[in-house]
């Protein structure tokens, strides 16, 4: 047996009992990956283009996708021909170090004609004692990769940057949820919600949108019990993420047609209704399954029957051939399940008040969802969450929501430490999470201004920013919106203030959007205004599905405390050497 044959065996073997998740790192380049949660590790196989014999090529990890700072694991070969495989991180002057502890373990290769594959494993956590190891979380990877030729006759010192013919990231969650999904009824039937031939523009990011009308048969209520994605064979590479979102209008009302760029100018004021997530799907997710016992309502009498279709293309190389026909598959059944599966909104309120001063490395917003509104919104058995899509536009970097009962922190819904606007997935929660009356729930948002020179205001436009983590749970009840904002009385003292004490240009004939944008910002008002958000009372959205709060006060309302916060999770090292 040949030396290919045999590798290729070993890969089979190693994936017989685990699922494989593959993601292009370029046109020409895969990274494959299996986990395992028993060994806490996740098996790596990497296939990459050889047009030289003496490459070397380099994979690993990052905060955001930058090479320098980077753990990666390269594959070189030296000026006798041998091959190496080591574990280094790339200092901030773009230089690999070496690692002195090797944690990119079981290496094995095979090239052959023009193509490199290779294969490794590395632990969740390596606990290298330099601590220049990544440590993979359950949130969002940045897979950073880069190539260049050889030979060399050293890897210490060698310019990452500087040397490499291509480099680039990619984004992906790689420890997955590996629950099996639950079988569909026999009477399951596929509608598909796709572009139709779309000739990408070549630019470095498009948006793209199409108003898509449902089929007849959705004039009766159906379940939606999983949805998937369904791309143009060898647009891989291309399609980054998908939405589906519901035109909230009247039943009967017609959404007017429209194909084009989202941000177009010809696309028609009226089809800005479509704004309720259906279904998201990111590069690397897998099919997204509803439990057993609920699915998603669509359709009936008081449905609207459009939705509109939004395909974000990443074309770093500008090509001009592309043509798309991507979209998502929605899997339907008219054999209703137990309950209606709902999607609730938690975090802040859509609204100027909640802003973010400009150059900011990290600065923090949390939303609530406070004990008063889940204790008159939810019922006394609670619902199950089972799914979570965090939400901000271009400024944020990091996104967390906490669980509080009675004053004390229960573990975490969902966080995401190296959060990306550009990779928005709905995932399902490895548990389903009890959400009684009375609980509390606390989104957090880091954002990073550091390129802004004004302030960056709450909104909807992509140039304002958002705090959000859709929840999807069921069984569906009437509350779709638990979100706050600072109370508009504490924001007016504090632009009062700026005005009295600092001689800033602010007032009360200004708006909120002016008063900020007046304000000649420096780190102590920035400060300030941080430390004011997390203090002061709030403005509370705790509404109902028809979009009028539930009954009772809701201005002025008080922060819930964490009395026992969530001690930190420790990193047990004890087995690792």
């Amino acid at each position: 047996m040949g030396r290919t044959a045999v590798l290729m065996l070993l890969l089979l073997v190693a994936a017989t009992d685990a699922q494989v998740f593959s993601v292009p790192l370029d046109a020409n380049s895969t990274f494959s990956w299996t986990v395992n949660y028993a060994t806490e590790t996740v098996s790596v196989e990497v296939h990459s283009p050889a047009t030289h014999k003496d490459l070397w090529v380099a994979v690993g990890f990052s905060d955001y996708g930058e090479l320098k700072g980077a753990d990666l694991c390269v594959l070189w070969r030296d000026w006798r021909g041998r091959t190496h495989f080591q574990d280094t991180w790339v200092a901030k002057d773009g230089r690999l170090s070496v690692d002195s502890q090797q944690d990119c373990l079981g290496f094995r290769h095979v090239q052959k004609h023009d193509v490199i594959k290779f294969t490794f494993t590395r632990r969740f956590d390596t606990c290298d004692p330099q601590q220049q190891d990544y440590i993979l979380e359950e949130g969002t990877t940045h897979i950073v990769w880069a190539r260049g030729r050889g030979p060399l006759f050293r890897l210490e010192g060698l310019d990452v940057p500087e040397t490499a013919q291509s480099h680039g990231f990619q984004r992906a969650q790689l420890l997955k949820n590996l629950a099996p999904s639950s079988p569909h009824p026999p009477d399951t039937w596929h509608h598909d919600v796709t572009n139709s031939d779309v000739h990408v523009p070549d630019d470095d990011t498009t948006y793209w949108c199409r108003v898509h009308r449902l089929p007849a048969a959705l004039r009766t209520k159906h379940h939606v019990v999983q949805y998937e994605a369904t791309i143009t064979p060898g647009n891989e590479a291309l399609v980054h993420h998908i939405e589906v979102f519901h035109c909230e209008a009247p039943p009967h009302e017609d959404v007017p047609a429209y194909e084009g760029p989202c941000e177009g100018p010809e696309r028609p004021r009226a089809t800005r209704v479509c704004k309720r997530v259906l279904a998201a799907w990111a590069m690397g997710a897998l099919p997204f399954s509803y439990p057993e016992e609920a699915g998603l309502p669509i359709g009936g009498l008081d449905f609207n029957p459009y939705v509109m279709l939004e395909v974000h293309y990443n074309n770093p190389e500008r090509r001009a051939d592309w043509v798309d026909s991507s979209g998502v598959r929605l899997y339907i059944t008219p054999t209703l399940r137990l309950f209606d599966g709902g999607v609730m909104e938690l975090g802040l309120e859509y609204t100027d008040k909640m802003s973010i001063p400009p150059k900011q490395p990290a600065f923090v917003l949390s939303g609530y969802c406070i004990t008063e509104c889940t204790a008159v919104a939810v019922p006394t058995e609670g619902i199950l969450i089972f799914g979570s899509q965090l939400h901000t536009h271009l400024t944020g970097i990091r996104v967390f929501t906490r669980h509080i009962r009675d004053g004390r922190e229960l573990p975490e819904l969902n966080r995401d430490n190296h959060y990306s606007p550009h990779f928005q997935e709905i995932r399902p929660l490895k548990r389903q999470v009890r959400l009684l009356p009375g609980d509390a729930l606390i989104t957090t948002c880091w954002y990073k201004t550091t390129d802004r020179d004004n302030i960056t205001l709450g909104g909807f436009a992509i140039s304002d920013e958002m705090c959000v983590n859709y929840i999807h749970y069921y069984p569906k009840i009437d509350l779709e919106v638990c979100k706050s904002s600072i109370s508009s009385e504490s924001l007016q003292s504090y632009f009062r203030f700026l005005h009295e004490w600092e001689g800033q240009s602010t007032g009360p004939e200004l708006g909120i959007s002016d008063n900020y944008k007046a304000v000649q910002w420096s780190p102590m008002r920035a400060h300030v205004l941080q430390e004011l958000y997390h203090e002061t009372p709030l403005s509370m959205q705790c509404n109902q599905s028809t979009g009028e709060r539930f009954p009772g006060y809701w201005e002025n309302m008080p922060i819930t405390p964490v009395l026992f916060p969530l001690p930190p999770q420790p990193r047990d090292c004890s087995k690792q050497h």
